[in-house]
């Protein structure tokens, strides 16, 4: 996706199972799309940030809850 996306007002969450670690997958709903960040990177103005779509985080989720073990093949 090529989407050019304002994050500076980005909130980002992370899951409540990662016990406050930085060591997360961070996701922002921002402008119609999903924004997701490594925490590591969090204040760093070169971090990289994925942006796709809501449908593909719906269909990647969804996929992780009914348990697909192979997502990233």
């Amino acid at each position: 996706m090529n989407k050019q996306v304002d994050l500076t007002n980005a909130t980002w969450v992370k899951s409540h199972l990662s016990n406050g670690t930085n060591n997360c997958l961070e996701v922002a709903f921002v402008d119609g799309v999903v924004a997701l960040r490594d925490s590591k990177d969090v204040g760093d103005p070169d971090a990289k940030v994925l942006i796709i779509s809501r449908k593909d985080y719906e269909l990647f989720t969804k996929s992780i809850q009914a348990g697909q073990s192979n997502l990233l093949s």
